[in-house]
């Protein structure tokens, strides 16, 4: 489970990434990204991002920009530029949970989920515009008349409030979560090395 606006969905993947890497090929691993929001009450216009730390966190100004140079100085060892900037807002994200729950069933989601990513912290892109939405679900392949169709009837949005509770329901109250083969779930954006052994486990639990 993760939102196109959380960091730290973005680092957890990449260390998820590279825990693969480093296993040669030995798994054969299907990803499925479910909808979380971090700001389901978030309005159209969105938030100034400090301000928005500010009133959910309790961070100060200081702490703020420490964290913000943690991420890049991650983000940076692990392949993604994180491009924070003064007037930086959050913004809403359910139309961009639709549009993934659709392109699963394109087998592009991962692409389109990449895609957001960079689009929203390494190119200042606001991905609650439907115009950037279309552009973005365009750039990966996916065809932008039935993406256009997708976000003008809302036929999906039923079904991503219906996943998003399933999990809520099984208390997946944060994010990243990694949930593997239904079962096991590893919370946070964990190194690769944790995820190198849940691999691992996984495969001997498997064979025994």
């Amino acid at each position: 489970m993760s939102d196109v606006v959380c960091p730290w969905c973005v680092i957890g993947y990449k260390q998820f990434e590279k825990a693969l890497a480093t296993l040669s090929g030995r798994f054969d691993v299907s990803v499925h990204w479910r909808p979380f929001e971090l700001n389901p009450q978030m309005p159209p216009e969105g938030q100034d991002l400090r301000e928005h730390i500010a009133q959910k966190y309790g961070s100060s100004a200081e702490q703020s920009q420490q964290a913000r140079a943690r991420l890049s100085s991650i983000g940076d060892s692990l392949g993604f530029h994180f491009d924070y900037f003064d007037g930086m807002r959050v913004v809403n994200t359910f139309r961009a949970h639709q549009l993934l729950h659709w392109a699963e069933a394109q087998g592009k989601q991962t692409e389109l989920k990449l895609a957001l990513f960079s689009a929203f912290f390494s190119q200042r892109q606001d991905v609650s515009d439907d115009a950037v939405l279309l552009s973005v679900a365009e750039s990966v392949g996916l065809p932008r008349t039935e993406a256009e169709q997708v976000l003008a009837t809302g036929s999906l949005a039923e079904e991503v409030r219906e996943d998003q509770r399933w999990w809520l329901d099984r208390e997946i109250h944060a994010v990243p979560a990694f949930i593997f083969n239904d079962k096991y779930s590893v919370l946070g954006a964990q190194e690769a090395d944790t995820f190198v052994r849940v691999l691992n486990k996984l495969e001997a639990k498997a064979s025994a």
